[in-house]
């Protein structure tokens, strides 16, 4: 019987070609080989003999990793790391018995996992940088606009359009000083030996701990670190992960609450995500327009937000100065962490960007429900005329119960006013009171948190990465 392999739905339908690149095998193993490089000059730059023929030998051979040989060499050593050393070697045979030395696995695994790291997280950025600035321009479009605002998802007072945009950017500019922060903070693992100590390094360099410590901070350098972390046992801290995947499971929090929104907002009629001139929302029913980008990153969002669990429970178990238990679940959970925020971003960078919006329905559906907010000026402008706030909320209240009935079980238009109006507790008329049914004057200050929150915040950190911002985003699906 013939069948084709496993292929995960985030190379085949979600993440982006540059996202898959960065946790490939190619670039993986191509950082292995980069860095015994590096630790090669660094040791002959320090007085190892190691010649200039070896390390261009070695140079020459950085990308072109022969993956079928290095696979029947793990078979053989149960090893990844002493498999390509071998691979290596064969292409490589002047520097074969260099390669690796003084170095223990985790001086290719950790600092690789470091690299790609700090290159996922600046991809993650530019991205999370374009669902910003393309939200940032919609509230600022729609900053005006008002809309009703909720809580417990029931009717409370209005708020604008635009606003209730600026709580979804609110929620990615605190994502992104949590990026930045864990970004700035990366650190090299270096050169540490089996257990931290650098013993077979100081063994190398004759107990010259300059020697060692300089060693380590030129292969550190090599790769663009300023520092290496102080002290570590054979592995980093596996708090660099945790720290990493909560940044990535915040990411995905943040877009669970917009994309439901969405979703609640589309059952409205209110918005809805952008529907492509041949998309089928239903194979069932022709009519619909299903959410189904912002379903999709729902979805996801919830994948990551649980496997963020695997680092913490990772780094919980570690034992004394490293354990294994940590390989196998690291090479899953950080690469599909990653590649699952890519696809997250890539559905809100494509959703925002064409987000349509039906001021008509939201009118209407404002204007159903004005009435009820505007009891509330109405009370506080006969308090001003000498009534009594608490006998006024009381009736208002039992005046709200009877308009809801006409609204909820007969299907009729909200009376409330009519109510209000009759009521001689309140003496307003009914004209007056019509007058000042405008939705606008019932915002607050909405249209100028706005201003002040996108111009104030955001821009500035969109100024500043103006030249990492991703372009865009292309779906497959």
């Amino acid at each position: 019987m013939s069948f084709t392999s496993y292929e995960s739905p985030f190379s085949t339908r979600y993440a982006s070609k540059e996202m898959q690149y960065i946790f490939s095998q190619q670039m993986k193993f191509s950082t292995f080989r980069k860095l015994w490089v590096s630790l090669a000059k660094a040791e002959q730059k320090l007085g190892l003999d190691i010649t200039d023929e070896q390390i261009k030998e070695l140079e020459s051979h950085v990308d072109d990793i022969d993956f079928a040989a290095a696979a029947e060499y793990e078979k053989l050593l149960r090893h990844d790391v002493m498999a390509h050393i071998r691979a290596y070697g064969d292409v490589a045979p002047k520097a074969k018995k260099i390669i690796h030395l003084g170095a223990t696995s985790c001086y290719v695994d950790d600092n690789t996992d470091v690299i790609v790291m700090r290159e996922a997280l600046r991809l993650t950025r530019g991205k999370l940088l374009k669902v910003m600035k393309n939200l940032s321009d919609f509230a600022l479009k729609y900053k005006d606009m008002p809309c009703l605002a909720y809580t417990h998802l029931q009717p409370a007072q209005l708020t604008t359009v635009g606003k209730r945009a600026t709580l979804w950017l609110h929620d990615l500019y605190i994502d992104l000083c949590d990026l930045e922060y864990v970004l700035s903070s990366l650190k090299f693992l270096g050169s540490k030996g089996t257990t931290g100590t650098q013993a077979s390094f100081m063994d190398l360099f004759n107990n010259d701990e300059n020697k060692v410590k300089e060693a380590e901070r030129l292969i550190a350098a090599d790769f663009g670190f300023d520092e290496c972390y102080p002290v570590s046992g054979q592995t980093y801290t596996r708090k660099v992960d945790s720290r990493v995947l909560n940044v990535l499971s915040g990411i995905a929090q943040s877009a669970h609450k917009f994309a439901n929104d969405l979703r609640i907002l589309q059952s409205f009629k209110e918005m809805e995500e952008p529907f492509e001139k041949n998309q089928v929302g239903s194979s069932a029913m022709p009519y619909k327009r299903n959410p189904m980008r912002s379903e999709r990153m729902t979805a996801l969002a919830r994948y990551v937000i649980c496997d963020a669990q695997n680092a913490a429970l990772t780094s919980s178990e570690q034992w004394f100065e490293r354990t294994l238990d940590d390989s196998a679940n690291k090479r899953i959970s950080v690469s599909e962490a990653f590649l699952g925020v890519d696809a997250i971003l890539n559905i809100y960078i494509n959703v925002t960007g064409a987000l349509v919006v039906y001021p008509s329905v939201i009118r209407r559906r404002v204007m159903a429900e004005l009435p009820f907010m505007a009891s509330e000026n109405i009370m506080m402008e006969a308090v001003k005329r000498g009534g009594d706030r608490q006998e006024l909320h009381e009736t208002i209240r039992r005046h709200s119960i009877e308009a809801g009935k006409q609204v909820k079980e007969l299907g009729l238009d909200n009376d409330l006013i009519d109510r209000i109006c009759s009521d001689p507790a309140f003496g307003v008329d009914k004209e007056s009171v019509k007058e000042q049914l405008v939705p606008e004057n019932y915002t607050g200050r909405a249209a100028s948190q706005v201003v002040e929150f996108v111009n104030g915040t955001v821009r500035p950190v969109l100024e500043k990465y103006a030249s990492e911002m991703t372009d865009g985003a292309e779906l497959t699906v």
